[in-house]
């Protein structure tokens, strides 16, 4: 059989493909591997068979695992595979952890948390989609790497159960930086994250080492709301201007709120979905997820937030009749111009929500007027009545 493998076919080293079945593919590379070894060493003939040969053993795969053959679909310990279709995309198999050669290889990546792997590696998983961890339970480990030694795990793998070692014999010991466990290579790849305890008690946003199921797990949590900043650090907001310049704004759009679930116009122009990326910050002035502290740390999310509030401010106060109309007047001294709850010189009363400037409401020693007429109107109706003077 030709192999085109004399001198003068070195220069064409893809136009080999003369075998067209799994047999001939066989005894082609076999006699290749043999034209290599007779081929003087680092010669730019030899690597020109090598790369012939690379291609026959590519082409013998193909034929082996014909894409034709393969399900669009499979579901296997939670994970959820689509078989891709993209063929330039370079990747690395996260089971066997070599490189996926998608021109000619069958590959598929699960749409819950991204595992990726060859078709040949799908019955060989054995760890189960971290997606259906982020439902059951979505929080965070807080304390900083919680370290409890190599020999809590019996000296394996805290994911595989491999042997593993600090010396590196029979495998090294990697720690994750998230979980304080020790992992084995092939669970864990060196990857870099940010660690959600560092944040939150240090303000440190330097990526560490985690294990490859860490790195999921972090990058599927890190939009979600699940930080209570004010119960985890409170001296946080002392210390960190961002953030209190971040609560500020947050509790300025939750009073906003009401005008526009009240005005046809706002509903219809949907201004509430300005924040459709963050609709916690509709709801509350207290969660966190880990992308906001991200983005209030570069900065981002101060610029975005004060841009929204500007937006809504104007809806309200000038463009709006509607929400104009439900402004206030100053009680105390009922002069000024109208005011809103979320105007940066107002007060507004905790009980009633009235809002009065504040410089009146803190100069005033007496309580709120609103809330004072509605303690006489109180007690006006249970007062009980006096003696009949007809009688």
């Amino acid at each position: 059989m030709d192999l085109g493998l004399s001198e003068d076919h070195f220069a064409r080293p893809v136009g080999l493909f003369l075998a067209s079945d799994i047999q001939q593919l066989r005894q082609a590379i076999q006699e290749c591997k043999q034209v290599i070894l007779e081929l003087p060493e680092h010669s730019e003939k030899q690597k020109d068979a090598v790369v012939r040969l690379i291609h026959l053993r590519l082409k013998l795969q193909e034929l082996k695992d014909p894409n034709e053959d393969e399900p669009n679909i499979r579901v296997l310990l939670e994970h959820r595979f689509y078989k891709e279709k993209s063929k330039s995309v370079k990747q690395t198999c996260d089971k066997c952890r070599t490189v996926i050669w998608g021109l000619i290889q069958t590959w598929y990546t699960c749409t819950g948390c991204y595992y990726r792997c060859h078709s040949k590696c799908l019955n060989l998983i054995s760890k189960p989609c971290v997606r259906s961890k982020v439902s059951h339970q979505a929080e965070y480990e807080l304390n900083i790497c919680p370290e409890a030694g190599l020999d809590s795990q019996d000296y394996r793998c805290a994911e595989c159960r491999a042997p593993i070692s600090l010396r590196g014999v029979p495998s090294e010991a990697r720690q994750c930086d998230y979980t304080g466990q020790y992992y084995c290579s092939h669970c864990h790849w060196n990857d870099l994250a940010v660690i959600p305890a560092r944040v939150v008690h240090n303000w440190d946003f330097e990526p560490r080492k985690v294990s490859r199921g860490s790195m999921r797990y972090l990058a599927l949590m890190v939009s979600r709301p699940v930080l209570r900043l004010r119960e985890i650090n409170p001296l946080l907001f002392n210390y960190v201007e961002e953030l209190v310049e971040i609560r500020k704004l947050r509790q300025d759009i939750l009073l906003m709120k009401p005008y526009f679930i009240t005005c046809r116009e706002a509903m219809a122009a949907r201004l509430l979905l300005q924040l459709q990326d963050r609709q916690h910050f509709v709801e509350n002035d207290e969660m966190y997820s880990v992308q906001d502290l991200l983005d209030a740390h570069t900065g981002r999310l101060g610029c975005s937030l004060a841009e929204t509030h500007t937006l809504f401010a104007k809806h309200i106060k000038l463009d709006c009749e509607r929400c104009q109309a439900k402004g206030f007047v100053c009680e105390l001294c009922r002069e000024g111009d109208v005011l809103f709850p979320f105007d940066s010189h107002t007060s507004v009363c905790a009980d009633c929500s009235a809002v009065f400037h504040r410089d009146c409401y803190y100069d005033n020693s007496t309580t709120c007027p609103r809330c004072a007429r509605l303690t006489l109107r109180k007690q006006s109706l249970f007062q009980e009545p006096g003696p009949d003077v007809d009688a």
